[in-house]
């Protein structure tokens, strides 16, 4: 008989493990506790109108292709994929950047706007290629020994982990126009974390955007876990709707499978963790049973920041980029609100998803799906939400209408839906409302993040941003290749392969 994989939750991280498990023949069984597929990536429907509940931003596309090859699909049969150009649109006080992956056009516009800052752009494309190459071996293997340092692909990338240097700094080396420099460190948000805090070696965020594109896929990018879940359950597995995990079954340390929350035991052979970390350790743990990540231990560890969700359905078209961000006038301020004094920003930066000017399916003709997010503190601030929720609603939308040609969307609104980080905690689990999950300061990265297979629980396993090696939707899924091929190997079963990084054009 095969081994039975039980899996809690059915986000990308989890799916991408079951496809790829189900596809070599393993019972892999998915609990999730809502009626639909991927978590955090799933759809949020609203009437006539679609919406991604959380990422919006699809890059990396040959590690997904990879993963549906390992798992003997093609994934292009499961996805259209539109590769946008411009990827997205940067808004300054004074200039607007359209960002794009053509270097060519890339590096005109720069000279343009920023005379004397092209070559820079070229320095930043060809030195950090050669990081990204020399880092790449740490995001698709296990981190999890002291041992792991010494091998000699690591020491090889050592160096560029620019170790004591923040990812503004490094961007300094390229830039000397200020809004360069953060059109190239914004990235760091997609951790929660501040370009002034972040490691170095994050400069390879947005190296990832401009060598190897943006894309959406055509239905939203929720469309990235349903196809896994297609290709799971084309392969045997099972995914469990409506079935939330009550408790893990422990005997000691041992994990012997999962009580789902209508009490029915269901016993595993290994049990893979996709829910939110600390909420998994804190809530569905047996007290006591934990010592490295105690909820008094998780407590005092360091956290990513949270959003505000504003997802409006209007009865008008906008043709504007499918996606814009708007820097506040004192971005560094705003993002010392957001991370260290934890208050709410007057003058917040707002991310805006215009995804019907790209595809036609979100929003009835004539009309527009619009995501709007803007970062704020997580749920450590004590923010109250009940009380503040109308009037930060009214200062994004007045930033909006002020700062960008989005002009007149209250005017034009047929749904509205809000989603606060005490809606984070308290409906979607997910730690004190810190989407991007534990911080990710070299203090807790590698082996100081929680490994692969948890150290904590014997059969037990860890996929998703809260494990090596972090957050965001490709490193995500290259923890879930991760922990299959832990399992993989330790049955004898070989590995799922890993390619060299695709070659970009242009660069040396």
């Amino acid at each position: 008989m095969p081994k039975r994989i039980n899996i809690i939750g059915a986000g990308p991280g989890g799916l991408a493990a079951g496809m790829m498990l189900a596809g070599k023949g393993y019972d892999v069984h998915v609990f999730e506790k809502n009626g639909t597929v991927g978590g955090r990536n799933s759809e949020l429907r609203l009437g006539d109108y679609t919406f991604d509940k959380g990422p919006t931003f699809l890059s990396m596309i040959h590690i997904v292709e990879e993963l549906f090859q390992a798992s003997g699909r093609n994934v292009h049969d499961y996805m259209n994929l539109v590769n946008l150009d411009p990827m997205y649109e940067l808004i300054f006080e004074e200039k607007t950047i359209r960002m794009t992956s053509d270097r060519r056009k890339m590096k005109k516009q720069i000279e343009m706007l920023y005379p004397g800052n092209g070559e820079g752009y070229e320095r930043f494309m060809e030195e950090t290629a050669r990081k990204m190459k020399a880092l790449t071996p740490i995001l698709q293997d296990k981190m999890d020994r002291f041992m792991h340092y010494v091998r000699p692909k690591v020491i090889k990338a050592v160096p560029e982990l620019e170790l004591g240097k923040t990812l503004y700094d490094v961007l300094s080396r390229y830039f000397t126009a200020e809004e360069l420099k953060l059109a190239f460190t914004f990235q760091s948000k997609y951790l929660g974390m501040s370009p002034w805090e972040c490691p170095g070696a994050f400069s390879i965020l947005s190296y990832m955007e401009h060598a190897y594109g943006v894309y959406h896929p055509i239905g939203g990018v929720n469309m990235l876990s349903k196809s896994m879940a297609r290709v799971l359950e084309e392969h045997g597995g099972k995914i469990h709707l409506h079935s939330g995990v009550k408790q893990i079954w422990t005997e000691g340390r041992s994990v012997r499978g999962v009580i789902l929350e209508s009490g029915e035991r269901i016993k595993g052979d290994e049990l893979i963790i996709n829910g939110d970390f600390a909420h998994v350790m804190t809530k569905l743990v047996e007290p006591g049973l934990l010592k490295k990540y105690s909820a008094d231990k998780l407590k005092r560890k360091k956290y990513s920041c949270s959003t505000f969700m504003l997802y409006v359905g209007v009865n008008k078209t906008y043709e504007l980029p499918h996606h814009s961000i708007v820097f506040s006038k004192d971005y560094q301020k705003n993002v010392e609100e957001i991370t260290k004094s934890k208050i709410l920003s007057m003058d917040p930066s707002i991310y805006i998803q215009n995804p019907s000017v790209t595809d036609h399916t979100l929003a009835p003709e004539g009309k527009s799906a619009l995501y709007i997010l803007a970062p704020v503190p997580n749920n450590f601030s004590q923010i109250d939400w009940k009380r503040d929720k109308e009037n930060f609603r009214k200062i994004v939308l007045d930033a909006i209408e002020e700062k960008t040609h989005f002009k007149g969307i209250r005017d034009h609104i047929e749904v509205e839906h809000i989603v606060t980080p005490d809606d984070w905690e308290h409906d979607a689990n997910v730690y004190k409302g810190a989407v991007f999950n534990l911080g990710h300061q070299l203090s807790q990265m590698m082996v100081f993040r929680p490994h692969n297979k948890f150290e904590e629980l014997e059969h037990c396993w860890l996929v998703g941003g809260g494990t090596h090696p972090g957050s965001g939707l490709p490193t995500i899924l290259e923890s879930a290749r991760i922990t299959a091929n832990g399992i993989l190997e330790e049955e004898g079963m070989g590995r799922i392969p890993v390619m060299p990084l695709p070659k970009v054009e242009g660069l040396r």
